[in-house]
């Protein structure tokens, strides 16, 4: 048995593939190794997976995730699940790689994610040759749902939403000031500021919201998408919840820059197995 998993900060795809090719979809919460340690990682496994998957039959585990951007937080996740699926083979990569592979399979591009969280690269069709740092939901995360949850509440704290959109907002939230404040500074922020994207998406055919979707987006623009060489002469493609639900007005955006909209996926799942099940061919 194979596991191929795509572990965003929120949720985690897990497609298991059994030997003689069914398939198995099991989604978790989301695994960050930027808020989780192993012990965690294991202990929220072994509640919410384990009892689904004959784990000492997993040969096999590739796991692609928010936050592995370094051999420490890599190894936060692999000495997890190698405590869970004890006779396979583990790997743990950047989810960004498994966006640029998702996205554009053997061939040059732009590789973006914009879920809870946002990320670039270059890719050469096999490796990723550029990357401009992500600095994550306090200083960075352009583009994200973090980011439009951030530039959303501070519109409303700062009063700057218009009447009809704020009266909608303290229908959505009516626990008050007080208690988003104190969530904003509690456990996962990032996650948090993320689930206010629901609210700008069920309202993004009004005009001050589309105005702030755009700005997100024109930040992850200018500050990412523009500074890699070529940019003009390949795709731009996304990966992610974000980039999925408002790809109307990232195609907008990107035009305006003279940049090209390549594939749009919500889930990388499907097309990471089969870029797998392709290289064992």
């Amino acid at each position: 048995m194979t596991i191929i998993v795509d572990s965003g900060s929120t949720k985690a795809d897990w497609d298991i593939i059994y030997p003689d090719g069914k398939r198995q979809l099991v989604t978790t919460i989301g695994f960050n190794p930027f808020f989780y340690t192993s012990d965690r990682v294991e202990a929220e496994l072994r509640k919410d997976f384990v009892h689904k998957v004959d784990c000492p039959n997993v040969k096999e585990v590739y796991f692609y995730g928010a936050g592995c951007s370094d051999q420490m937080r890599c190894d936060i996740i692999k000495v997890a699940l190698q405590r869970i699926f004890t006779e396979a083979n583990v790997e743990v990569e950047h989810d960004l790689i498994g966006s640029a592979r998702a996205t554009c399979g053997d061939k040059p591009g732009i590789a973006c994610i914009i879920g809870t969280g946002s990320n670039t690269c270059l890719y050469d069709g096999k490796y990723i040759t550029d990357n401009i740092t992500n600095l994550g939901y306090l200083l960075g995360d352009e583009g994200s749902g973090s980011h439009l949850g951030k530039l959303l509440l501070r519109a409303y704290f700062y009063r700057e939403l218009t009447e009809d959109i704020k009266a909608e907002f303290e229908k959505a939230y009516p626990e008050g000031t007080r208690e988003i404040l104190n969530k904003i500074y509690g456990e996962n922020p990032n996650v948090y500021l993320a689930s206010f994207a629901k609210f700008v998406s069920a309202f993004k055919d009004h005009f001050f919201i589309q105005k702030l979707v755009s700005q997100s987006f024109e930040e992850l623009i200018e500050r990412h998408i523009l500074k890699y060489e070529g940019c003009h002469k390949v795709p731009i493609n996304f990966v992610g919840s974000v980039a999925y639900h408002f790809q109307d007005i990232l195609k907008v955006t990107l035009e305006e820059h003279d940049l090209r909209l390549g594939t749009v996926i919500k889930k990388p799942i499907d097309t990471l197995v089969a870029y797998h099940l392709k290289s064992k061919a």
